[in-house]
């Protein structure tokens, strides 16, 4: 199948990396407004070169948008009226509305997904198989200060990852919301009937954090979306004291995770439904909604 990336910046060349490396795609065509970055990202991984993105829409079976969010909705038009598959990058679109209405726009057929690439994370499949009844969930995904120009605040550019993982994967819907930060740093709890959940994401870190760690009545899970690691805490069968000391060992098993890029797996698994005319596992409705919490979370902070 041939494909399509619209958009060179960051995520668009790592998306001509991989198609170029997955045996599913054929030709890998190319197109940016800024038509060096683009041709010179063809010449280094074999792809083509489109001068217009009709030129590259008549030509490509499946296309990854990866332009700057405030474009998503207008790229997104255009890539559904020309009856192709898409993966939109996340956020879908700038706002929950905006979404709302591409959404709308696809067609009988046609497949249409959203990147939220942690979904396609190997610890993801570990954790769902693992946790039950959470009693209490806790997300952090921490950025240091990045030079790139940034379309959206932190909740839409960060933290929607780990709110599509706590909707989507873990708890749903069903919650009070409060919040507090500001564009570059916010944290949110979201009150479940029995369950906390605290989501932060900040893009004034020194240290780069992604941390899941969740706590059941008989263990407590951490994991690590960057090293693909999980590690569970089992309560030991008793406790004891040494010298007037409180002892507690517990049982710590690290969980075997099958180590693969996420990215790849997403564009495969793109192509995948595309030839097969399968739904995306993150599908329109979900990115939309995941949008939507991110608005409450803004709304809470005052932002």
């Amino acid at each position: 199948m041939d494909v399509g990336v619209i958009g060179v910046g960051v995520m668009g060349r790592n998306h001509v990396r991989v198609y170029s490396e997955l045996k599913q795609a054929g030709d890998v065509y190319i197109y940016d407004q800024n038509r060096d970055a683009a041709m010179g990202v063809a010449l280094a991984h074999e792809a083509i070169f489109c001068a217009t993105l009709e030129e590259l829409l008549e030509k490509a079976e499946a296309v990854s948008v990866c332009v700057p969010t405030p474009f998503h909705r207008a790229v997104g038009e255009e890539v559904l009226a020309a009856g192709v598959h898409m993966l939109m990058e996340k956020p879908l679109c700038a706002t929950a509305a905006e979404a709302e209405s591409l959404a709308g726009k696809v067609a009988d057929g046609q497949v249409a997904g959203v990147g939220h690439i942690e979904r396609f994370n190997p610890i993801v499949a570990e954790i769902r198989r693992i946790v039950r009844n959470p009693v209490f969930v806790e997300l952090n995904r921490h950025n240091p200060a990045s030079s790139r120009p940034m379309g959206s605040s932190v909740i839409e550019d960060l933290m929607i990852h780990d709110l599509d993982i706590l909707l989507h994967v873990l708890l749903g819907d069903g919650y009070e919301l409060s919040a507090a930060g500001n564009p570059d740093a916010a944290s949110a709890l979201f009150r479940y009937d029995g369950t906390a959940a605290f989501v932060s994401a900040s893009r004034k870190a020194s240290k780069k954090i992604r941390r899941i760690y969740i706590e059941e009545d008989d263990f407590t899970l951490e994991g690590d979306f960057m090293n693909q690691e999980v590690f569970t805490y089992y309560k030991p069968g008793k406790y004891g004291s040494e010298n007037e000391r409180y002892v507690q060992e517990n049982i710590i098993e690290k969980v075997m995770v099958n180590k693969l890029e996420p990215l790849k797996v997403e564009l495969s698994t793109f192509l995948d439904c595309a030839r097969k005319g399968t739904p995306f596992p993150v599908t329109m409705e979900q990115a939309v909604a995941n949008l939507v919490v991110c608005e409450q979370v803004r709304a809470a902070i005052g932002g």
